[in-house]
């Protein structure tokens, strides 16, 4: 069960003594050259990758590559995610073609899209109304929500706890999908850029599978390079929010500090943990300081857990494993009451 907080302060004055900690530290100051490192690292192992495509040619051998491919795509959207949050730089030019560089052109993937649905997000996580995350969609995350569903999307409520991580091997591809659908949205001169860099990435993915290897080993490797890109933001992502408070829309509203912290889990772990999560392991950090570049999230952590403990609101932290057993518990409570009653 999620620790229920006390009631907040009418102010923003919970939130204000933090900030003017972490800033003291100078915790949110960017780290260019640990980033530049990183994008020229990444880079280079993507480089690598697709090397190793062309020179080991027609051969079923080629599918080993495509689980390193998905892991450095995994990584080259966590630098997407953190140019969107001007983690990298300050200049929103800059920080745009970053982000464009390696959502677009990279992955394939909306950079335009992903930071209008993924701000969103962060205004309001969790909420019902105002997050789009938590739209009832394939998933649902009420018992309001599950109770609407019928036909087919029924099925899916009652089995999606055992449905949701097959269903995130189809989020490699979805993300593209939704990427070009979000054109239409978006005005002439973006549309025209973002669309370039779309058309782009695919064009050039698809010339170097079927250059270098036959229609049939292409199309596995292609969907064996998806599936476990999916599954990789997948694991990333699930544990950050699911089964964590949700706004009562027509409750008391909430401030930064609580908003943010009630709603979010954090995962314990060390080095390789924070790299495989791309430091959204460090959820609360992350949402209490979005533009707080991801080398200082774990040591703005005790900060954070201090403060909170100070003011008695609840800070979830938990292992990789337990995050996931309480992500998919939640999915399972909501979809029980669509399951049939045991005699």
């Amino acid at each position: 069960m999620i620790p229920t907080a006390r009631a907040a302060p009418p102010s923003a004055s919970e939130f204000a003594p933090l900030l003017r900690t972490v800033k003291g530290q100078g915790l949110l100051e960017r780290r260019h050259t640990w980033y530049a490192l990183g994008i020229a690292v990444n880079a280079l192992a993507l480089a690598c990758v697709v090397t190793g495509v062309v020179l080991v040619g027609d051969s079923w051998w080629s599918l080993l590559l495509a689980p390193p491919l998905a892991v450095f795509c995994a990584r080259t959207a966590f630098i997407g995610h953190d140019a969107g949050h001007s983690q990298i730089t300050g200049d929103r030019t800059r920080a745009r073609i970053i982000g464009l560089i390696h959502g677009n052109l990279l992955l394939g993937m909306s950079y335009a899209w992903w930071n209008d649905k993924h701000n969103r997000h962060h205004a309001n996580p969790n909420h019902i109304d105002k997050d789009p995350d938590v739209v009832a969609d394939v998933l649902v995350f009420t018992a309001a929500q599950a109770a609407h569903r019928s036909g087919f999307r029924r099925w899916l409520t009652r089995n999606q706890a055992w449905l949701f991580f097959p269903l995130t091997l189809l989020e490699g591809v979805a993300l593209k999908i939704h990427g070009f659908k979000d054109l239409r949205r978006q005005p002439l001169r973006e549309r025209v850029v973002e669309g370039s860099l779309l058309v782009t990435h695919v064009a050039a993915y698809a010339t170097l599978l079927l250059t270098s290897l036959s229609p049939g080993k292409a199309l596995a490797f292609a969907a064996l390079h998806h599936a476990l890109f999916g599954l990789h933001l997948g694991l990333a992502f699930a544990p950050n929010h699911k089964g964590m408070e949700m706004p009562d829309p027509a409750g008391e509203r909430w401030g930064h500090l609580r908003r943010q912290v009630l709603t979010s889990r954090n995962i314990r772990g060390g080095v390789l943990t924070d790299w495989f999560l791309g430091g959204l392991n460090y959820q609360i950090e992350h949402h209490l300081f979005p533009s707080m570049p991801r080398p200082h999230l774990r040591l703005a952590q005790p900060l954070v857990r201090a403060h909170c403990e100070e003011l008695g609101i609840p800070y979830a932290e938990t292992g990789l494993v337990d995050s996931y057993r309480q992500a998919l518990l939640h999915l399972h409570e909501v979809g029980e009451p669509l399951r049939p009653a045991r005699s």
